[in-house]
């Protein structure tokens, strides 16, 4: 029987059939390039890496059923109706009918984004998994100027800084912050909510300049997609504590103060919970009120642009939001880490002076239990307050100083909220160089870790504070389990130091008889544990023996291994290098500094 060969062309097979270049994608679609990266974007749809990349290695590739997911989107045909309406725009502005113009752009269609956001993410531990890169982007776009040339809206801008300060609120007042480190690219925050541990980054409160070199039509596409997931995610936490969403805030006074949010009433009618600012009296909410219905009356737009070109908006500060979600949740509810994080300021007192960094530390030391006030309008109390344990400088000239509080720089606050523990102010007082401000996100317990001094002595400040008994700098484990040092040290009496003794000389016995066993066992002879008497000098030859033989061991079990498992132990060997190298250069940098200081 004669067989018949396929004609080229007529059918696909393998990564041809599973796979089609970016260009062949747009034609299928029948849509720009710039619409199909902002679909991709809200879709989720990434490109792929076949094994075999059959139309070059310079091409885009993505799979055939994530361009069919695309083609039946009903996005498409909105943004085609978009673009559509545009054109009906441009040709009454041709004919110079501006009212028809103006009309049509108040009905110009907008695409929703809910529906995507229910598909993307079903379940809401799914949306919190997924909001580091959310978090970063709001609070990014928070901090940029508004730009017409850029297509950053105002409104944009205030919605970003609305919503970033609802979610510091929240994570502030319900002690949700694990840890914090200012770096030069901004401030690192780490939250754990329904245990998800969420890490974002806040740019420093300066003056953000947007470079030609950033791509802020796709950042403008992802925070398409970032506003509605952040604001569904604010809405079902502040709902999981009994707070409405969202809060009602004056926008006139919003956009006015310089200091503070002015928050005029925010009442929870469903559950009966009501939550509003101990400080403010009856009067003062009635009054706020009114200025409330007054704003909204008003025209707001132009009242935020206003602001913004006098740089009168509020930085991220969270201040008048910490007040709606104040003892909130119950005692009962509260895991150990968030009760220790509780009350690591429960009896401190803050006072912020002008110069620090007064929008992280609003948010921070809330988060641990303390209080904080500020200079400016608005704040809970004043600096002569002789209630006040600690007051923030970051500069030496101080007019009038009290001598009932201490003055300590800004680090001071992260590296005890790192350590957990309320560190001595010695090394931040005013004028001094701090210690070196060390990472939480490293893990200074790993085999053959540098450990940076620093990190000794906080190690050792924290078994002070939970009472354990550590080595100190210097000393070994051995020094301690040795009941002598100990009963000299005045740790243990001299009764507990007898029997300790006894312990320890039994289990050097063991021990010896334990090596004596291997060092037999290498060699192939038969032994009992009872027969075996060797002295400290024939263990420590006989355990260099053992090390000695375990090489051939080793080549022989790497023999026996597969290609596969072989190739993969030595990229962990290549892997363990390369840190233990890192390692060496950190210790000889320190080593040069050391010299150079004697």
């Amino acid at each position: 029987m004669v067989k018949h060969y396929r004609p080229p062309g007529k059918k696909k097979e393998g990564n041809a059939a599973k796979f089609v270049i970016r260009s062949q994608a747009l034609k299928q679609l029948q849509i720009s390039l710039p619409l199909f990266r902002k679909l991709c974007i809200l879709k989720g749809v990434t490109p792929r890496e076949p094994k075999k990349k059959f139309k070059g290695t310079h091409q885009t590739y993505y799979h055939v059923k994530d361009i069919s997911f695309l083609h039946h989107e009903p996005l498409v045909e909105i943004h085609r109706a978009i673009r559509v309406h545009e054109r009906k725009i441009k040709k009454a502005e041709a004919k110079k009918n501006h009212e028809r113009a103006n009309r049509l752009r108040e009905k110009t269609p907008k695409p929703k984004i809910d529906r995507i956001i229910r598909q993307r993410y079903p379940r809401f531990v799914d949306a919190l998994g997924e909001l580091d890169d959310c978090l970063t982007m709001v609070h990014l776009f928070a901090a940029l100027p508004a730009s017409e040339s850029k297509k950053i809206d105002v409104e944009c801008v205030h919605k970003c800084r609305r919503l970033a300060h609802e979610w510091q609120a929240f994570i502030s007042r319900t002690h949700k912050l694990r840890k914090t480190f200012v770096s030069v690219k901004g401030i690192y925050y780490q939250a754990e909510v329904e245990g998800q541990m969420i890490t974002w980054l806040t740019p420093h409160s300066l003056q953000q300049v947007v470079s030609d070199d950033v791509d802020i039509v796709t950042m403008l596409n992802f925070l398409q997609l970032y506003e509605p997931l952040l604001s569904f995610v604010n809405f079902r936490l502040y709902h999981s504590i009994n707070l409405k969403y969202p809060p009602i805030l004056d926008p006139r006074l919003e956009a006015l103060a310089a200091d503070l949010y002015a928050l005029s009433r925010y009442v929870s009618t469903n559950t009966g919970l009501s939550v509003v600012n101990s400080e403010t009296s009856q009067v003062e909410s009635e009054q706020l009120e009114t200025k409330q219905r007054e704003a909204e009356s008003g025209n707001e737009t132009s009242e935020l642009r206003l602001a913004q070109l006098q740089h009168q908006l509020p930085s991220n500060e969270p201040g008048a939001l910490m007040h709606l979600v104040e003892e909130v949740t119950g005692e009962d509810d509260e895991d150990l880490d968030t009760k220790e994080c509780k009350n690591l300021f429960k009896n401190v007192k803050f006072f912020l002076s002008r110069e620090v960094p007064r929008e992280s530390l609003l948010f921070v030391i809330p988060a641990f239990g303390g209080i904080v006030s500020w200079e400016g309008e608005g704040a809970p109390f004043g600096e002569s307050d002789q209630s006040i344990t600690h007051q923030i400088v970051d500069r030496e000239a101080q007019g009038h100083r009290f001598l009932s509080r201490d003055y300590v720089q800004p680090q001071w606050v992260f590296d005890c909220v790192n350590a957990r523990i309320i560190l001595p102010t010695d090394n931040y007082l005013v004028g001094r160089i701090p210690p070196p401000h060390l990472s939480p996100f490293i893990n200074y317990d790993e085999e053959g870790a540098y450990i940076p001094d620093y990190a000794k002595t906080i190690k050792q400040l924290q078994a002070a504070a939970r009472k354990e008994v550590v080595p100190l700098p210097g000393v070994g484990n051995e020094d301690l389990e040795d009941p002598q040092n100990l009963l000299v040290e005045g740790i243990i009496g001299r009764a507990e130091a007898n029997e300790a003794a006894q312990r320890k000389q039994k289990m050097m016995i063991l021990e010896r008889q334990y090596h004596d066993d291997l060092k037999k066992e290498l060699k192939g002879v038969t032994f009992t544990s009872a027969g075996s008497k060797e002295t400290s000098e024939a263990v420590q030859t006989g355990v260099s023996a053992t090390n000695v033989e375990e090489n051939p061991g080793d080549d022989m079990g790497k023999i026996m291994m597969s290609r596969k498992k072989r190739k993969l132990l030595e990229a962990m060997q290549i892997s363990n290098k390369r840190k233990q190298a890192q390692i060496d250069i950190i210790k000889h940098r320190k080593k040069k500094i050391d010299e150079a200081q004697s």
